[in-house]
């Protein structure tokens, strides 16, 4: 049996991961529409998912793999949610421009 990580690493894989990860901080750090945010913030947990993956198979060990398709469960709910409120918000603003949601507070 030949596993996928003799013939391409588990260096790559790392490598990958911290990529897509620092896109993620990136995007949250310096845009500005809230749906990018909210990708960015998805692109962050996938590659937090993408290593718990590498490390499972690494390891040979299901616990990784299993957490992983519990936290995409919670991920998806996440998304759904926040959703929600930027259409909520958008319709009561006209804008999902994070600098203009700062006129929430009470």
């Amino acid at each position: 049996m030949n596993n996928i990580l003799n013939e391409i690493g588990i260096e790559n894989y790392i490598y990958l991961a911290v990529i897509l990860f620092s896109i993620g901080v990136f995007g949250v750090l310096y845009r500005r529409n809230a749906i990018i945010v909210f990708m960015s913030i998805e692109i962050m947990l996938n590659a937090v998912n993408l290593l718990f993956v590498a490390f499972s198979t690494y390891h040979q060990d299901a616990e990784g793999q299993v957490f992983v398709f519990f936290s995409m469960a919670v991920a998806a709910a996440e998304v759904a949610v926040g959703l929600a409120i930027l259409v909520s918000v958008f319709r009561n603003i006209g804008s999902i421009d994070i600098g203009k949601l700062k006129n929430l507070k009470g």
